[in-house]
């Protein structure tokens, strides 16, 4: 009889084009798909909450799969971190109620943008922040933050060629933060992000940091739906899938 397993993982993306599988290159689905396959010897499918780009790093996506298994949850879990190589480690293994579904049955979802803002770059760390030597003024990035909280379009932060129903989404939480080493962190929770809308929204911010566009034009990008009216696209391995959001979680 098939069961349903709830996966909580933690990877570096930086050698992986992303969670999806893909006919042609490494991806993070694949892997873990390939080390299950070993360990139930059966042809499994992992759901995730959620792609991921090529780059992108999580501390907490989540997905699921089921399959005819007596393995408990815990000797699942060990066991994958046994087959799986350093950069992907399974967080928790759990049993999931019968018709879980990873992406469906999210609420939300918590991005971490990471800026190294110090005059010289990083050796170690450099694939988890995107570095910025001049000096970004936090506070207008902050101000900038303030006006994507609430439900917006967010058709000028998307990237092109991408399919949806709508644009429209609810940012609840956008915080812009500094530490006294130079680490700014950009942290944004929603009900659903469109493509590239975190680094889009990433590298709006530092564009306003910079001083390239004042805050208060943040509400007239949003009203345009132009994505070419919006600063570049910040780089991938600077953002981070912080935690998936259930209604077991308080959400």
């Amino acid at each position: 009889m098939d069961r349903t397993f709830k996966l909580v993982i933690e990877y570096d993306g930086t050698d992986y084009c992303g969670w999806q599988r893909q006919p042609n290159g490494r991806t993070i689905q694949q892997t873990i798909e390939d080390a299950l396959a070993r360990m139930t010897r059966q042809a499994v499918v992992l759901t995730g909450s959620g792609r991921t780009d090529a780059g992108v790093h999580a501390l907490g996506q989540v997905a699921h799969f089921s399959c005819d298994t007596t393995i408990a949850p815990e000797a699942l879990q060990k066991g994958l971190n046994s087959l799986l190589p350093d950069d992907i480690v399974i967080r928790a293994c759990q049993p999931a109620p019968i018709g879980f579904h990873a992406r469906f049955d999210a609420h939300g979802k918590t991005y971490r943008y990471t800026i190294r803002n110090t005059p010289l770059p990083a050796a170690i760390g450099r694939q988890y922040a995107w570095w910025i030597r001049s000096l970004l003024d936090t506070a207008a990035m902050t101000a900038a933050a303030a006006h994507l909280v609430g439900r917006h379009d967010f058709k000028s932060f998307e990237a092109a060629g991408s399919p949806r129903a709508h644009t429209i989404r609810h940012i609840s939480h956008a915080e812009v933060r500094c530490d006294t080493q130079g680490i700014v962190t950009i942290d944004v929770t929603a009900d659903g992000f469109l493509r590239h809308m975190v680094r889009n929204i990433a590298g709006t911010l530092a564009a306003v940091g910079r001083g390239k566009l004042p805050s208060e034009q943040i509400p007239a990008l949003l009203d345009a739906r132009d994505r070419t009216l919006a600063p570049p696209t910040a780089p991938a391995h600077g953002l981070c899938l912080i935690k998936v959001l259930y209604s077991e979680e308080g959400k």
